[in-house]
């Protein structure tokens, strides 16, 4: 029952098609052997990712992570591509998803931001799956709350010397270089930060410890120690760390609303599959008007996510500048509706929906971290809200 109507919307042109297509049909061929169900947990887990990225990069998929001026398929980020490419693979499988999506979110911030010695040295490499990248600005109390940060970058000469800690970071130990922000000068708040490309084999940055979450996924902590690094491996200028990292969440944030959807269209399909092959009192659940009305309800939400997303991605491509208002909605609806048909598709299984290892209780761990990941539910509403009485304080300036 593979969903493929929403292809001919009008946020979509050929090569989106082309690409959506031939990333199916990808999917299908080599996922099952390059993401085995025994393979998803433990230190094998980090080779399976390993491998991932790999094959992701000799198929040429993950040239969407890329401009085309360094190997990539668009001329800018193309948000619909990236979009497109964590929808399908979060249908097929959750670790898949997160190879494709932290290739594009770890270098973002250098196709945005970086000098062009900067993006020919990592941004070839990201998109032939030779170097995997990660984002490191998360650390124990500076979460949603950025400006919060004390991780510290002093100057010395033409180097910075780092000292602090990073956590929740994603491709942490297995990255080949990290975007790291962190503070410069006294200037409190978000507005005293820097963003910088840390190679993992530099002296002074280490893995302090890897995390278990409850969808086996690639995640540690970073410890820098006197960790020196290249002033010319600042990203943009001094002092604008707060500004490159809100541009790229500004992107993935409606990235992260696809791999929500893709989780969905997942569970929606094994939901109906499992309504018509159940039978309950000599009845198949299918037949039932409350099933009926959980299939309903199921629907709407993955329709309205999907048009929230592309609407946000194809404002960003088309229109350029920021979408932060878009972004949010998509991410917010998304994320929590997906929670939602997650939850209806284990109560339609009944018993076997919470047995290790099926579909539907997989899709159950994946998708609880994407409402909190790249800005939880509660900060999008609060970003909303603030779009919302910012266009109306612009109207009454104007009256």
């Amino acid at each position: 029952m593979l969903e493929k109507s929403f292809l001919t919307w009008p946020f979509f042109d050929d090569s989106h098609r082309s690409f959506a297509a031939a990333l199916e049909d990808w999917a299908v061929a080599s996922l099952p052997s390059l993401c085995p169900e025994d393979k998803a947990h433990g230190p094998a887990m980090d080779d399976t990712a390993r491998g991932l990225v790999r094959e992701l990069g000799k198929a040429g998929f993950l040239k969407a992570c890329i401009p085309a001026a360094y190997g990539g398929r668009a001329k800018d980020f193309d948000v619909r591509g990236l979009c497109l490419g964590r929808e399908i693979l979060g249908r097929h499988a959750g670790l898949a998803d997160f190879s494709f999506a932290m290739q594009g979110l770890g270098s973002a911030a250098i196709t945005l931001f970086g000098n062009d010695k900067q993006k020919s040295h990592y941004l070839p490499r990201v998109g032939r799956g030779e170097a995997i990248a990660a984002f490191a600005i998360s650390e124990v109390n500076a979460g949603s709350d950025v400006g919060a940060m004390t991780t510290r970058a002093v100057a010395d000469g033409d180097h910075y010397v780092i000292d602090g800690a990073k956590t929740w970071i994603s491709n942490a130990g297995l990255a080949d270089f990290y975007t790291v922000f962190a503070r410069i000068g006294d200037t409190p708040g978000a507005k005293g930060l820097a963003a910088f490309v840390v190679d993992a084999e530099t002296a002074g940055l280490s893995v302090s410890e890897r995390i278990d979450v409850i969808a086996p996924h690639p995640l540690g902590s970073l410890k820098f120690d006197s960790c020196r690094v290249p002033a010319a491996n600042m990203l943009g200028k001094p002092g604008e760390g707060f500004k490159v990292a809100m541009s790229v969440l500004d992107v993935f944030r409606s990235t992260v609303g696809a791999a929500a959807l893709g989780f969905a269209r997942r569970a929606f399909e094994e939901a109906v599959d499992r309504v018509f092959a159940r039978e309950v009192f000599g009845t198949k659940l299918a037949d039932y008007q409350l099933t009926q009305a959980k299939i309903a309800e199921m629907a709407l939400a993955i329709d309205a996510a999907a048009l929230l997303i592309y609407r946000a991605a194809w404002t960003k491509d088309i229109g350029g500048g920021r979408v932060t208002r878009e972004a949010s909605m998509a991410k917010l609806f998304a994320t929590e509706q997906a929670q939602m048909v997650i939850d209806q598709a284990v109560q339609l299984w009944g018993g076997l929906g919470v047995v290790s290892g099926v579909v539907v209780e997989k899709l159950y761990r994946e998708i609880r971290a994407l409402r909190i990941y790249e800005g939880t539910s509660e900060v999008q509403k609060l970003v909303i809200a603030s779009k919302v009485f910012e266009g109306y304080h612009a109207d009454r300036t104007k009256a």
